[in-house]
């Protein structure tokens, strides 16, 4: 700034020939104003530079940019409650949600009317509320609406996923019921076994120790299962595990119709089976597919009480290049009512 003075008072003193003594006092009044003047580091004019840039790239930011950066789905609206703008993921979430959507009518649910209405009516402090959207597939959001700014007439509604959560947390519960049920079935074939060892078989050496043996199966298996309750995280990790072991699967089924016949022969049902005498190798998990069959041979021995007895069976299934096995569980009574199928 200096050297541009002193350029400019030579360039009036070449064009207006003003004295030498004037351009040396101008040029003198230049260095004793820059000595005076307050000086900044290059560190504060490249800090003030960079300021002046952000402001800039601030004001040069738009709405729509900004919610274009939001993953949740976000919503823009005026003080009538007409839409202003939706960024992609509320498209995607809600159709037909674009400007000049009115609010009200698009989200009826009562909750959705409070919060508008008290985001509108402007408080100060955000509104928070919960929202399930059920169409085309069931999701659960956290509601947010608040104000744009002061004095901007503008409002947003952000919402947040919480689909996820809610179902694990179903998930949680219906596993701690189901591990319930599970444990509830071989305690009930062990108090079965008791009542005979104690009674008809009392004296019975061959049958006690068969009865033994499965009864030992019986509380291994409860101990696995306890396991599984502690170990709930490694248990929702199964469905994404391919199974790495091969098990024999008559035996597998064997043991099932052991296990419960007792319960059978109480049902007044008699449990029929029609298997190879050769081992039938598969792969999966041994502690799951007991379970799922045993569930199955108990349903039917349940609620195919009156057809008096249940056929269990395992056979080859040809599908194309590959082979398959198949396990056929059938009763002969009227079937599970509707009430319980979806357990």
């Amino acid at each position: 700034m200096l050297a541009a003075g002193i350029v400019a008072v030579l360039a009036v003193y070449s064009i207006a020939e003003e004295s030498t003594f004037f351009v040396l006092v101008c040029i003198a009044a230049l260095f004793v104003a820059a000595a005076v003047a307050p000086r900044r580091t290059g560190r504060q004019r490249r800090a003030e530079a960079a300021a002046v840039g952000e402001r800039s790239a601030l004001e040069r930011l738009s709405g729509e940019n900004l919610a274009a950066a939001v993953a949740d789905p976000l919503i823009l609206f005026d003080g009538a409650g007409t839409v202003v703008h939706a960024n992609d993921a509320a498209l995607d979430a809600f159709a037909a949600v674009g400007p000049g959507i009115s609010l009200q009518l698009k989200f009826r649910a009562p909750e959705m009317q409070e919060l508008i209405a008290a985001t509108l009516a402007g408080n100060g402090s955000p509104q928070v509320a919960g929202y399930v959207e059920r169409v085309p597939i069931e999701r659960v959001y956290r509601v947010t609406g608040s104000a744009i700014g002061r004095g901007t007439g503008l409002y947003v509604l952000v919402f947040k996923d919480q689909s996820e959560a809610r179902r694990i947390d179903r998930m949680r519960a219906d596993f701690i019921a189901n591990a319930s049920h599970e444990l509830r079935t071989p305690l009930a074939s062990i108090a079965g076994f008791v009542e005979t060892l104690r009674g008809p078989a009392r004296n019975d050496a061959a049958a006690r120790d068969h009865f033994l043996q499965i009864m030992q199966n019986q509380t291994s298996r409860m101990a696995r299962l306890i396991d599984d309750l502690l170990s709930l995280s490694r248990l929702e990790m199964k469905p994404y595990l391919k199974p790495g072991a091969k098990i024999d699967l008559r035996t597998v089924v064997q043991s099932v119709v052991d296990s419960l016949n007792p319960l059978a022969r109480e049902s007044g049902v008699k449990i029929e089976t029609d298997m190879p005498d050769h081992a039938v190798e598969v792969p999966g998990d041994r502690d799951e597919l007991f379970q799922v069959f045993e569930n199955l041979l108990e349903n039917a021995c349940k609620y195919g009480q009156s057809g008096g007895r249940v056929t269990v069976s395992i056979g080859n299934v040809e599908t194309g290049p590959q082979r398959e096995v198949a396990v056929t569980i059938r009763d002969f009574g009227p079937g599970i009512p509707e009430e319980h199928i979806h357990r």
